[in-house]
């Protein structure tokens, strides 16, 4: 699947928020099948009533968490971003912020704009870190969810600055969760592969990169970050595909940067190779060559050297660089594992034990 940032407003991307109807009935007819009378008028009743429920529970969310958004500008891009905490710090997506490293920060409730600064950016995670030089009144510092709870089906809102409209919010369910996606270095992005990423119909268009993805109990259990596109429509939106990092992701990551002004313990995997995509003798990607690997790296400790061909993760086939690191996401640092490589002519196995990205 091919994913692109939402970020920049002239970028192809779309997606669609998937509408949630609920409706009760109450009354019945009588277990000798006579009609009681009141059915009718107990349906006509209740439908609007729940409907009434749930749009309350849709307008409270907001109330709740639109004052938690803030609308960030980075130079010539435009992107979203959620309040971390009440002294400033307002996390994001990395390629929301590119190279820049000042930006003018808008709450989503309006106000003048207020500078910011970079604290740090941690394109492995497409995460940032930027710091307000004074806090807006009525920023409020979000609420972030439990991953561990999200589940298909649930509804969810998406809070950001799609296209520039700040404040706007769409609606939809979360699609699946655990996926696996990575994102494409065109166009300023980082080329991250990310684990465990919330799929969700709500809307993700340009500028809600970096917003908040939400829960009907007002918690952010996302970030809004990438929305599919289909490479049969020329690299059109699939519509309704969006991905959102899980709030667990966020929060591991922005912790530690707001802690100790940088990521010091990703939680992520790795070969400690520098490898590049090889193709056979029919143009196809056939594997990684390795490049680089330092003796004291996961892989060069287990033997693999420079000229080294890996075909094979544990149980999965390797074919790109990208089919290693999206490998690598589902396995933790200190995991044994198996690796299939060539050498010349020779298919060869070694195990690893994985070091940390």
């Amino acid at each position: 699947m091919d994913v692109s940032r939402a970020r920049r407003a002239r970028l192809p991307l779309a997606a669609f928020a998937a509408g949630a109807c609920v409706v009760a009935l109450a009354g019945g007819r009588s277990s000798s099948g006579g009609d009681t009378g009141a059915p009718e008028r107990s349906t006509q009743a209740a439908a609007p009533l729940v409907s009434n429920e749930l749009q309350d529970d849709y307008q409270a969310v907001i109330r709740n968490v639109l004052p938690s958004v803030v609308q960030i500008e980075a130079g010539d891009s435009l992107g979203s971003g959620v309040a971390y905490d009440g002294n400033g710090h307002i996390v994001t997506n990395a390629h929301v912020i590119g190279q820049e490293k000042t930006f003018k920060v808008t709450a989503a409730t309006g106000g003048q704009p207020v500078t910011a600064r970079l604290v740090s950016s941690y394109p492995e995670q497409d995460l940032a870190v930027i710091k307000l030089d004074s806090v807006p009144q009525g920023l409020r510092p979000a609420r972030f969810g439990n991953s561990a709870t999200v589940d298909m089906g649930q509804i969810v809102l998406a809070m950001g600055s799609p296209l520039g409209l700040s404040g706007s919010v769409t609606q939809g369910i979360v699609s699946a969760t655990g996926r696996t996606v990575s994102e494409g270095r065109t166009d300023g992005g980082t080329g991250a592969t990310i684990a465990n990423m919330v799929q969700t119909s709500a809307a993700i268009n340009p500028g809600n990169s970096g917003g908040a993805l939400v829960n009907l109990d007002s918690e952010v259990i996302g970030i809004p970050t990438l929305a599919a596109t289909d490479p049969e429509l020329g690299g059109g939106a699939a519509a309704g595909i969006g991905f959102a990092i899980p709030a667990s992701t966020v929060r591991t990551i922005a912790g530690q940067i707001i802690r100790n002004g940088r990521v010091t313990d990703s939680g992520r995997a790795a070969l400690n190779i520098t490898g590049r995509t090889v193709l056979d003798d029919d143009y196809r990607p056939a594997g990684v060559a390795v490049v680089e690997a330092p003796a004291d790296g996961a892989a060069g400790k287990a033997g693999l050297k420079p000229g080294d061909v890996i075909t094979r993760l544990g149980a999965t086939d390797i074919t790109t660089i990208t089919s290693l690191s999206e490998a690598l996401a589902s396995m933790t640092p200190g995991e044994k594992v198996t690796v299939t490589y060539v050498r010349g002519t020779t298919t060869r196995e070694a195990e690893v034990t994985l070091g940390e990205l």
